[in-house]
């Protein structure tokens, strides 16, 4: 999949191309570092990295100096299959298939060799068998011999990918899982063959093969990689869902026919029928009919929405009832789906910074561990007990067999792979891996008012009548007066009296008073609509109406009088109401240990008296857009990890220069740009939810890196034979083939338990 980058993010700079290249046969950090190191040798690569757990690389390149072609095959110089994806349906497609036709190769390999192990099993240990006990030497050898053929078979077959990978790290000057595994199992059977053909040259007690152990180590760690792939298989199912909500096909009206087509044929402009219980093919914007339409796939939120002409419906979202026509506006890789998928593919393939400890660990790991096998040979036939070279070997070939460093590769992608896929089906995407391991040190959010914590509309709040007029006369008049006008205020007023079903007069004679209000004839009276200084100029007496406009301000509210023929008859208030689930989502942020803070353009006044309402105990008003960055700054000189949470341009700066930027996914695009994360619900639970899975996936992964650490930690040395003097402790290869074997599948299959990630009182 490639694009051309043409905005510049949170300060990088862009301008060269982007593609991802999907990868086959990699099974350790070292391959990773392998095909990195390749891409960033090559000229015209600028940027490079490789994703174990989503086998992809990705490469930022100058298009004049390279292509997508020789890319690939850099990638395929290094001992791997490489493929480009074209579309993000196909990738993962593409990529189901070639997962399950590795899974079933591998299993048929594991099976081969686990017949064969059994075999060999019994023929290597005739004293077992009591059918078997007095088999003469002689016979015994010939045996042993044909065992050896046998296993030969596995070794090359069952074995082959360790083959191919290690000769292939060879060539390149590295070493990574497969050579420790073809070097240990292979002296197995060399030192076996040589054993049976040239037993004279042992001392007595040691011409015995270790047959058993290549056939059986091999099966074991080959079917550790059948279920590593399975496993792994579970890692992207957020994605899988997502590329399953697309519809296939569409019903389109073309010369006056309505026709059924593939979806991929939609163009921009078209006019789609979608009928219940139909998905919406693309996006696009109603032209006729109306219906209730199921967004919760996007939005999280599972009450249908009412669509009716001229409002806009997204792809995949599904059609509840009713039947209508719609233009479409975005097909293709342009669908808001589209956009996700590629968002969460994007995140999916990035790299946090914990990944790169342990990518700097492993690249030394397979180095020591043949150092410290090379060690452990060296010691026991010097300083080992009789037979000591039985004893050498073993614990040679055991260091080799259960240093494991594709579980210290895995620790970290697999992790986030499902993090970042668990929090888009929650309404939540995040940039990059990085921004989801900031996530979870954050200690203060920063919450703009207008569209965040509030609505990001006014409207009306408040009718209050004074004595001798009723509510529905003022708010009658009131709207009679702002009938027509493009002001927010008076269009919230016009609004509210429809929904009542006030009857909204003509006027005439309208006029505005500027900084004051507006007047106008409404049945032969003169009425006024307007602020204090309106009715201080017209010399009204206001009687309780100011004390109670007062109050109204108090609550950050902008209260309005009205007065017919110079007679105060009540006050209009009205205000950019909060969300319904501000206060909740604020409560359970300060319960999870958070700082929340208010930033706002307003007056100190109203600003505090929506802090109070929601709960906010900090608030910082009155703040200009150009310094809302600056502000944050503020709170970072104070040694805090700051989120910042908006939704409009103004906005943009504060993202960025927060440590994590959060837009309101119903916000600008500029505003979406610039941040971190996504929440397309354009609830603040969001903001709550996005820090809880963060500290949940940062949590997962240091127990999978400690599980990976220990696990080599005490393993290589319980190989090696450290504990024998004291413990009479000694590791069969064959315990630690199968220790390997499992290792890798612990750290996928720990993982995939955030795939039961449920958020805490949301």
């Amino acid at each position: 999949m490639m694009s051309e980058k043409i905005k510049v993010t949170r300060g990088h700079e862009t301008g060269a191309s982007t593609i991802k290249i999907s990868i086959q046969g990699m099974g350790c950090v070292s391959c990773v570092s392998k095909i990195e190191e390749s891409l960033r040798k090559t000229p015209g690569v600028l940027k490079a990295s490789v994703n174990l757990g989503t086998e992809e690389a990705n490469v930022e390149y100058a298009p004049s100096l390279t292509n997508p072609a020789a890319l690939k095959g850099v990638i395929e110089s290094t001992g791997y299959k490489a493929s480009i994806p074209s579309a993000t349906g196909e990738t993962e497609d593409k990529k189901e298939i070639a997962r399950a036709k590795e899974y079933r190769t591998l299993m048929r390999k594991f099976i081969f060799a686990g017949i064969v192990s059994i075999v060999v099993m019994i023929l290597s240990y005739p004293d077992w068998f009591p059918y078997l006990k007095d088999i003469p030497d002689d016979v015994l050898r010939i045996i042993w011999m044909i065992t050896g053929l046998i296993t030969l078979s596995v070794l090359l077959w069952s074995g082959s990918s360790f083959f191919t990978g290690a000769i292939s790290a060879f060539r390149h000057r590295f070493a990574d899982m497969n050579t420790l595994i073809v070097i240990g199992t292979s002296a197995a059977w060399v030192y076996s063959g040589i054993a049976v053909l040239f037993p004279q040259i042992f001392p007595e007690g040691t011409a015995e093969p270790f047959y058993d152990v290549v056939s059986v180590v091999i099966a074991l760690v080959v079917l550790g990689q059948a279920m590593e792939i399975r496993a792994r298989g579970k890692s992207s199912e957020a994605i899988k869902k997502l590329i399953g909500l697309q519809p296939k096909t569409a019903r389109v009206i073309r010369e006056g026919k309505e026709i059924d087509i593939p979806v991929e044929e939609v163009l921009a402009g078209d006019i789609l029928i979608v009928r219940p219980g139909e998905k919406m093919p693309v996006d696009g914007v109603v032209v006729k009919g109306s219906s209730f339409v199921d967004e919760s796939m996007v939005t999280g939120e599972s009450i249908p929405v009412e669509k009716k002409e001229g409002d806009e419906v997204i792809g995949a979202t599904i059609n509840k009832r009713g039947s209508f026509t719609f233009r479409a506006t975005k097909v293709g890789k342009d669908t808001a789906l589209a956009q996700i998928i590629k968002m969460v593919q994007d995140a999916q393939g990035s790299k946090a910074k914990i990944q790169r400890i342990a990518d700097i660990v492993a690249g030394y790991f397979v180095p020591i561990v043949m150092v410290i096998s090379i060690l452990a040979f060296m010691v026991w036939f010097d300083f080992g007990p009789q037979p000591a070279l039985v004893y050498a070997l073993v614990t040679s070939v055991s260091v080799l067999i259960i240093a494991c460093p594709c579980a210290l590769g895995l620790a970290t992608p697999i992790s986030l792979m499902v993090g970042l896929g668990k929090g888009a089906e929650n309404g939540i995407l995040i940039r990059s891996g990085e921004a989801l391991e900031t996530a979870h040190k954050l200690d203060a959010v920063v919450l703009d008012k207008t569209g965040t914590i509030t609505v990001g509309e006014p409207s009306l709040t408040d009718v209050i009548s004074a004595k001798g007029f009723k509510e529905e006369d003022v708010l009658g008049l009131a709207s009679s007066v702002e009938k027509g006008s493009e002001h927010p205020l008076g269009e919230s007023i016009v609004k509210e009296a429809g929904k009542r079903g006030i009857d909204i007069k003509d006027s005439k004679d309208f006029k505005a008073i500027p900084g004051h209000g507006v007047e106008a004839m409404v049945d032969g009276k003169k009425v006024f609509l307007g602020n204090l200084k309106l009715m201080k100029a017209m010399k009204i007496s206001l009687d309780s109406l100011g004390e109670k406009a007062e109050r109204l301000a108090d609550e950050g509210k902008t209260p309005m009088f009205v007065a017919i023929d110079k007679e105060a008859a009540g006050i209009i208030a009205v205000a950019d109401t909060v969300k319904p689930d501000s206060r909740e989502a604020i409560t359970i942020m300060k319960g999870m240990g958070l700082e929340v803070v208010m930033i706002t353009g307003d007056n100190q006044r109203t600003a505090q008296a929506i802090a109070n309402e929601v709960g906010v105990d900090r608030v910082m008003a009155e703040v200009l857009p150009e310094d809302k960055a600056l502000n944050i700054k503020k709170l970072q000189s104070e040694g805090k990890k700051v989120a910042m949470v908006g939704d409009g341009i103004n906005d943009a700066p504060a993202l960025a220069q927060a440590d994590i930027g959060l837009s309101i996914g119903t916000g600008t695009d500029v505003a979406i740009e610039a941040s971190d994360i996504t929440l397309i619900q354009g609830s603040l639970k969001g903001v709550a939810l996005s820090i809880q899975l963060s500290r949940a996936t940062m949590r997962n992964i240091k127990q999978n890196l400690f599980g990976a650490f220990i696990y080599n930690m005490l393993g290589v040395p319980i190989a090696a034979g450290v504990f024998y003097p004291f413990f009479g402790i000694l590791m069969s290869p064959i315990i630690a083939g199968t220790a390997m074997a499992f290792s890798s599948v612990t750290v996928v299959t720990n993982a995939n338990r955030l795939r039961r990630f449920r958020p805490r009182n949301l």
